[in-house]
């Protein structure tokens, strides 16, 4: 297997994509993107390949990539604005010797999705598709360890779900299995000009999901329906952007409010409610639910109740 570089390597998504093709035994094979190397020290000791590269700084971007076959390029999380990007890492992938760019996308980039994380994805993968690379879109849902275990905690101390979807459904996905899944396209053949879209097992509504969480940490959470301009002023008043802003997290919440009002408006109009099984396709094994991560969390959950009520 040829060399794998890895961009936004020490995220989240990164970081337990590296930990699994360490555990494989690819060490080796790998090169890391960070803008901050001290914060992969730990990486090179692995036997990893640490480079400074800064998507912001395209100058930065063609040592950082050449000698590598494949890039996984993660999103990055200026959501909105993430398009100059994507379109440096790209161009420097193209014009180095990558071959086979795996991207990781969102779950619909229909132009009539309003979501306004489907604009950066849809132009990047047209972006990746025009370099004349291969390439592999790994179509990620909604992330539910973002919706139980950041923003829960909120849901929990007030009592309250405040949400605009009225009713709407979609496959929420744990972080994790995307990661799998991306592995399982870096390490096997036959997923080139291919596109995966990556859901949970189930199409479940908020109303669905803030039962379970009511459930398992003991406390009633109220679903409260509102429209978007009361979702703005909601998210107003917790001080988080409505434009994003690099390393920000308000209450637990790292995204802005453009982001997550339009989101909730796709969610209500039913362009979210999507539900695949090809976690299983890639992984062998099969996705996990909302559910699950509600359970393996529920110490967690349970424990935020208790203080809310203390």
């Amino acid at each position: 297997m040829g060399k794998i570089v890895i961009t936004g390597a020490s995220g989240q998504y990164g970081r337990m994509a590296t930990d699994k093709l360490i555990a494989k035994g690819h060490a080796a094979d790998l090169i890391l993107i960070t803008r901050t190397p001290s914060k992969l020290a730990e990486r090179e000791a692995e036997g990893c390949d640490v480079r400074y590269g800064d998507f912001d700084k395209p100058e930065t971007l063609a040592d950082a990539v050449k000698g590598a076959e494949k890039m996984l390029l993660i999103s990055g999380t200026r959501v909105g604005a993430r398009i100059p990007q994507h379109k440096a890492a790209i161009g420097a992938a193209a014009a180095n010797g990558v071959k086979h760019i795996i991207y990781t996308s969102f779950v619909n980039v229909d132009e009539a999705n309003p979501a306004i994380v489907a604009i950066d994805h849809r132009e990047t993968e047209n972006l990746v598709k025009a370099s004349g690379l291969a390439w592999t879109f790994l179509r990620d849902a909604h992330y539910a360890d973002a919706m139980i275990l950041n923003a829960g905690p909120g849901f929990i101390a007030s009592g309250t779900w405040l949400t605009s979807t009225k009713g709407g459904r979609e496959a929420m996905v744990w972080r994790e299995d995307c990661v799998d899944c991306a592995v399982a396209v870096l390490t096997q053949d036959g997923h080139e000009n291919k596109a995966y879209p990556i859901t949970g097992p189930n199409s479940e509504t908020f109303e669905e999901v803030a039962a379970m969480l009511s459930e398992a940490c003991g406390k009633e959470i109220k679903l409260v329906e509102t429209d978007d301009d009361g979702m703005y002023a909601h998210f107003d008043a917790l001080g988080i952007p409505r434009e994003p802003v690099d390393d920000q997290s308000v209450a637990g919440i790292p995204w802005n409010s453009d982001d997550m009002v339009s989101f909730e408006r796709a969610i209500r109009e039913g362009y979210l409610d999507i539900c695949t099984d090809d976690v299983e396709k890639l992984t062998g094994r099969k996705a996990r639910s909302v559910r699950e991560l509600i359970e393996a969390n529920a110490e967690f959950l349970k424990q935020v109740a208790k203080d809310s009520a203390a």
